[in-house]
């Protein structure tokens, strides 16, 4: 077996300031760097053979958490990187999802059909985190692995993953900030799940909860 630990980045201020961060490169918060401290914590003890990270600050500060006290370099993959929120990109989350007819209705009910303009399909980002993970697991055949990702393109993972039906991608609960996820993988890609999205190593009060649907005021 192949083990991956999924973690998602840190709170960063683009989280913070509710804005559809995606390809945006915001730099982490108070409350990030608070979430770091104890996800180095959790992973000190942990025996890994390598990281992985998406390029962006918020995942590559996530990834040098994990680091911590190991003797691994962070290996940055593109693929790993959040979907491209196109004409979202970088703007205040409600602001923009409710200026562009259709597309908070696709946000909230249907996901698997949103594919802002200028962006990428959410469709698209399904099938290239797949991909990505898989590709990974084979490079890395019976080892264990930490991957440092996104909100976005790591709940399309577990679409794929738990139902292998994008159209169920509404009933997949988001990871949080540092939430960590294991998978195993086996010689024929076979995916199983270890646990998912535990969050457990950061107290309450730096666990700041959001609503992700967007309201239509």
């Amino acid at each position: 077996m192949t083990y991956i630990y999924l973690v998602r980045h840190c709170e960063a201020m683009g989280n913070h300031k509710r804005l559809f961060q995606g390809s945006t490169d915001c730099d982490i918060s108070e409350i990030g760097t608070k979430q770091l401290e104890y996800l180095k914590e959790r992973f000190l003890n942990t025996k890994l053979d390598a990281i992985y990270s998406s390029p962006l600050i918020r995942a590559q500060k996530t990834a040098q958490a994990i680091a911590h006290g190991k003797n691994l370099e962070i290996i940055t993959r593109k693929n790993l990187a959040e979907l491209d929120g196109g004409v979202v990109e970088g703007r205040p989350f409600q602001e923009a999802f409710n200026a562009i007819p259709g597309l908070a209705d696709a946000w909230n009910n249907h996901p698997q059909d949103f594919a802002p303009e200028g962006g990428e399909a959410m469709r698209d980002a399904y099938v290239r985190i797949y991909d990505e993970i898989i590709a990974l697991a084979r490079m890395n055949r019976g080892k264990t692995i930490a991957v440092t990702s996104h909100g976005g393109v790591l709940r399309c993972l577990m679409c794929r993953v738990l139902y292998y039906d994008i159209t169920r991608l509404k009933d997949v609960p988001w990871h949080e900030n540092t939430a960590v996820t294991l998978i195993k993988i086996d010689d024929n890609d076979k995916i199983g799940v270890e646990f998912f999205n535990d969050h457990s190593h950061v107290p309450p009060e730096y666990m700041p909860k959001r609503n992700r649907i967007v309201s239509k005021t």
